[in-house]
């Protein structure tokens, strides 16, 4: 969940490795630091908290160097300071390094390094893996490549690191396990991250290193290497995201302008997938073949992509008639799942990183059962692992919590649903037809939600920014999409919050509410709005203040206070539109507190680690 930026080039390495950290805060941001090479002597710098606090440390500095590494950290081992801050300088002062993931057996390795003498001045799994690397280095007279192979072989957990070395000043090296981490090349220089982000401004040339693989990288040229210290070929490729979209380009915070965003990349997600009025997943290798012989289905996720599993699961199970099991990705390998060796698993994430999906993936994948990965960026452990990957095309996300790959993610299960249900003769033409062209509305049903929703979502934002607790109802679907907007006002306004499904008030939530407790009420299923209606009578009657999310057909005006009115749509497709206002709900109570909206505390984008 840490950040790795590295630079070796022509140009001064401390501008490019901070400018590379500021896109890389979302990922880790109590600590961050950086390492240059200087007068052939490595340089430390390390700050407490954000990345303007490492930029005020060093800007007396005069710092030429034109090598270097840097990171920004998330705290898994040692509290957040600047002595548990990466980089981190080896016992003997041979090795700096920095990394990202855990490395489980790192008390076993400490004992074994004390034996040898070394003592150690952080709480950190960070400098026991550098120093492991430098004692093999001195013990067996070995090479920077041939120490870092060796140290992957002795720990266990994952990591991505990226090493200088104090005898080979104008070189940097790296290797990976199980966290990502890409290799950028330009005409004059070579790059290191472990998000395209950081480098998107001076390259989108860049190499997928593999787990279990190294690399050295000089200013004009990286060399792979296997683990037997065998030099690998890999092939380029090129990065095709926007640059702006990792830039607020006038908005005040990257999270409200992804909100916007949404329209755009829904459509680009749809595009990608149909073709003539037809849904075709062949350019991914996902054949009409391969989906009708899928006889149950297991998705895994974590945090929102398991939501936008859960109304996938809805509505695949209503338009294809396939069992659906929806799982979070941390219980699916321990609960020892029985899996259908016709079943399919989809592993939905954002990053295709996440260390949980990316564990429940190789389950299936050792059990025998197909896999199919829905995943944002290219290139990621998931998608190059599963058997099948069908990219969102939301581009760079910044904001840690999730809103345009979140729709991106509900698009390919919409799709997934119609294309399933009319290979398996659950619907004809006539309604075959009728979805797609009720989808292809969805991204201008979107911007019509937005626009029409803001104003008054920032009045109610306003009027209960101070409030303790909050409760989503909803069933069904809707269900779903109170999962999700639950999510989002917790993770970035810190207020308590809990969706429910609204069947379930009675069984022992509805204690809770007190007077003026603000209930939202998510009510766009026509078949089951009157029990919905009726659970917000029953919270309203207790003394809850109620808001609602609701289609033009659904009178809600009885019960709520507050009414949001989003767009006439298909019924599967409701959950695009009525998680709009909730993300909106969540950013404006976050501004409204006075909140760091985009990079709320103790979260990170991508959970590289368990």
């Amino acid at each position: 969940m840490c950040g790795i930026v590295g630079y070796n080039g022509n140009n001064k390495a401390s501008e490019i490795l901070l400018d590379g950290l500021s896109k890389l805060e979302y990922r880790g941001y109590d600590s961050a630091g950086i390492a240059v090479l200087e007068d052939n002597e490595i340089k430390v710098f390390k700050a407490k908290g954000k990345i303007s606090a490492l930029r005020e440390k060093i800007e007396n500095e005069e710092l030429n160097g034109t090598v270097g590494i840097g990171h920004t950290r998330w705290a898994t081992h040692g509290e957040p300071s600047e002595t548990n801050a990466h980089p981190h300088v080896t016992f003997k002062g041979q090795v700096t390094l920095v990394h990202n993931g855990i490395i489980e057996n790192y008390q076993e390795i400490i004992e074994k390094l004390k034996r040898h003498d070394y003592t150690f001045y952080s709480q950190t799994d960070t400098e026991i893996l550098g120093n492991l690397i430098e004692y093999y280095y001195y013990k067996y007279n070995m090479g920077p490549i041939d120490a870092i192979n060796r140290t992957m072989v002795r720990v266990r957990g994952s990591y991505a690191i990226a090493v200088m070395f104090k005898d080979f000043p104008g070189e940097l090296y790296v290797a990976r396990k199980d966290s990502p981490m890409i290799i950028g090349v330009s005409k004059d220089a070579t790059y290191v991250a472990s998000d395209a982000a950081a480098i998107l401004k001076y390259t989108r040339n860049v190499y997928y290193i593999d787990n279990l693989e190294a690399a050295r990288l000089t200013n004009n040229e990286v060399t792979f290497y296997d683990l037997n210290g065998d030099v690998i070929e890999k092939e380029l490729k090129e990065i095709k995201w926007d640059l702006s979209a990792a830039e607020k380009e006038g908005y005040e915070h990257f999270m409200i302008k992804e909100i916007h965003e949404q329209s755009d990349v829904i459509s680009k997600t749809i595009n990608s997938f149909v073709q003539e009025g037809k849904i075709d997943f062949s350019n991914a290798g996902v054949s009409d073949e391969v989906l009708s012989k899928v006889k149950e289905i297991y998705i895994v996720a974590c945090g929102s992509a398991y939501h936008a599993g859960v109304t996938s699961s809805y509505v695949i199970e209503d338009l294809a008639r396939i069992p659906v099991k929806t799982d979070i990705a941390s219980e699916f390998r321990y609960r020892k799942p029985i899996l259908n060796k016709d079943g399919l698993v989809i592993i939905i994430s954002q990053s295709g990183e996440t260390a949980d999906s990316l564990a429940a993936l190789r389950e299936a994948k050792n059990a025998g059962v197909k896999t199919l990965a829905i995943v944002n960026v290219v290139g990621s452990s998931i998608a190059r692992e599963a058997d099948y990957c069908l990219y969102t095309l939301a581009g760079p996300e910044i904001s840690v919590a999730t809103t345009k790959a979140y729709s991106t993610q509900l698009i390919v299960g919409y799709l997934l649903a119609i294309k399933m249900a009319y290979l398996n003769n659950q619907i004809d033409d006539k309604k075959y037809e009728e979805l797609i062209n009720d989808l292809l509305l969805i991204p201008s049903k979107v911007k019509e939600t937005t626009e029409n929703t803001i104003n008054e979502i920032q009045k109610i934002a306003s009027k209960h920014s101070s409030i303790k607790d909050a409760f989503f109802i909803g069933r069904s679907l809707d269900y779903a999409t109170c999962l999700e907007g639950s999510l989002k006002l917790k993770e970035v306004s810190y207020i308590h919050s809990e969706a429910y499904a609204a069947g379930e008030l009675k069984h022992g939530t509805i204690s809770l509410i007190e007077d003026n407790t603000l209930v939202i009420g998510v009510v766009t299923q026509e078949e089951i709005a009157e029990k919905t209606i009726s659970n917000l009578v029953e919270v309203k009657s207790r003394g809850a203040y109620v808001a609602t999310v609701c289609t033009p057909n659904i009178d809600t005006s009885k019960v709520a206070e507050e009414v949001i009115t989003i767009s006439e749509t298909n019924k599967y497709f409701y959950p695009s539109l009525s998680v709009i206002p909730l993300q909106l709900l969540g950013y404006y109570v976050s501004v409204s507190r006075g909140l760091d909206v985009d990079k709320p505390r103790n979260l990170a984008k991508s959970v590289t680690v368990e």
